[in-house]
């Protein structure tokens, strides 16, 4: 019952994946700590200071924390008003023999900071596989509608015709520029490195009296350890706030573009056109028992939101940070990371749930068409009139007689639109009258769009998920779930 007792963000509890969830759990926090201060005595260990073996060996048997040692940490970091601390005489509690040398010569952002590294390039891996994954399953939905004429929209009014295939390419072209973006700012991200207090690496120059190649070499060492392929040649007290500006960029972008693609879903309900899935057992809403409301596309546009704005803490943070350093960026960011990448997390889950049991009805795509399709057809029909001798001008009056009385029928009396029973009515139209049906094919307004999906999805989405990495999240990834 205790967890029930006390507040719980829902992006852990009810929505994020466990994956996500473990990243920036303390558990993982707190032993990526203990894997940082290893990582500096083995370098410091080789590059000749006094670390023992047995130290090492006790540090290396004492990563994850148990229960108690996580009581041990909260009533020292009371005592202490220091997290980091509080850690370091945790540590040394459970690795005595390595008491006196953790954390030597290092500052708390050296495992604060690179710990923030290590988790925002492995939560940038975590969405990129889920991303391609989402691509995937879109593609092929847009390939197996490449060719349904549907209507087209501008301004949320009758425009002309396009197919479901096609607009889901526009979908999947933003997605397209999101999985660069996003793999950008992955393989962008380096490492802090052992840069001492205000990054000057003056106590680490102390400890290895003078020696400035060794001081370099350590920096280079435990970049290694850690696994990242450089560390940022100059850094203050922290990394420079601006990446997490970078990396909060991509995701943000990705926001709008879930935002987006969800919100047209939403449209496409009502119109009942497109459905995203509703099990049998699914409840629309508590007093309207009828009702199929799209509650995972507004689930994504809700999250997207939040998304969206997070970056503005990531600017705002980095445009306060005085001199080497200010610590007004430590609450904010506790909170600011983790949940971007959190919800990032949900959105994709969601986003992947919706486009593998997306509902499409074509009898109900095929009405609307038959509703505004015959005004849309109105140039045709004047330029098969002009074609069998006729005069433009002519016909474009007759046209404009019959389609404000046709439209009069619709919005005045609630009728259907009867335009082409008036113009087959009409002796004015008798040489073309025999072209009528074949003019008013759907398939004649799609222009080339079912081409267009085929070579957007030869070009440019197959090539992005040929890529080694993707491909095999691609391949593992099995259908998505919601826990709500």
């Amino acid at each position: 019952m205790e967890a029930f007792d006390t507040y719980q963000t829902p992006l852990s509890s009810r929505y994020a994946s466990k994956e996500m969830a473990h990243l920036f759990s303390p558990a993982n926090r707190f032993y990526t700590w203990r894997k940082l201060w290893l990582n500096l005595a083995i370098a410091e260990k080789e590059l000749g200071l006094p670390v023992s073996d047995q130290a090492i060996e006790e540090m290396k048997a004492n990563l994850h924390l148990d229960a108690n040692q996580f009581e041990i940490a909260a009533a020292e970091e009371k005592k202490r008003r220091h997290d980091v601390m509080a850690h370091v005489h945790t540590f040394g509690q459970v690795a005595p023999a390595a008491a006196g040398i953790i954390h030597l010569g290092a500052t708390s952002c050296y495992v604060t900071d690179n710990a923030d590294l290590i988790f925002i390039r492995e939560a940038l891996t975590l969405l990129l596989g889920k991303l391609a994954v989402v691509i995937d399953r879109l593609a092929n939905f847009a390939a197996q509608y490449r060719a349904l004429p549907t209507l087209g929209f501008t301004h949320f009014q009758p425009a002309q015709l396009t197919t479901v295939g096609k607009r889901a390419t526009l979908w999947l072209q933003e997605l397209l520029w999101d999985l660069r973006n996003i793999k950008r700012a992955r393989d962008d991200v380096g490492f802090r490195g052992v840069k001492g207090t205000t990054g000057t690496q003056a106590s680490f120059l102390t400890l290895f009296d003078g020696d400035h190649e060794k001081v370099e070499k350590l920096d280079q060492l435990v970049t290694q350890l850690s696994g990242f392929s450089y560390a940022y040649p100059v850094t203050s007290q922290t990394y420079s706030r601006k990446i997490d500006v970078d990396v909060l960029a991509p995701l943000a972008s990705f926001g709008a573009t879930a935002h987006k693609l969800a919100t047209d879903l939403r449209l496409l309900a009502n119109l009942k056109e497109v459905e995203e899935p509703f099990e049998s057992t699914q409840i629309g809403s508590s007093a309207m028992a009828y009702k199929r409301n799209p509650m995972r596309s507004e689930r994504i546009c809700s999250l997207a939101r939040h998304l969206m704005v997070l970056q503005q803490n990531a600017l705002m943070t980095a445009s306060v940070q005085w001199f080497e350093r200010t610590l007004d960026d430590s609450a904010n960011r506790r909170i600011t990371l983790p949940e971007a990448f959190l919800t990032a997390d949900i959105v994709l889950t969601t986003l992947q749930n919706v486009c593998e049991g997306l509902v499409v009805y074509p009898q109900v795509i095929a009405r609307r068409i038959a509703q505004e399709l015959p005004f849309m057809a109105t140039e045709n029909i004047i330029m098969a009139v002009v074609k069998q001798g006729g005069d433009r001008q002519e016909a474009h009056e007759k046209i404009r007689v019959l389609s404000h009385e046709a439209a009069h029928q619709v919005k005045a009396l609630g009728l259907e639109n009867d335009l082409i029973a008036r113009v087959r009515q009409d002796p004015y139209f008798d040489p073309i009258k025999g072209q009528l049906d074949a003019l008013l094919e759907p398939q004649s307004f799609i222009g080339r769009a079912p081409e267009q999906v085929d070579a957007f999805l030869r070009d440019w989405v197959r090539p992005a998920l040929a890529d080694e990495e993707l491909s095999a999240k691609v391949q593992q990834g099995g259908k998505a779930e919601l826990n709500v």
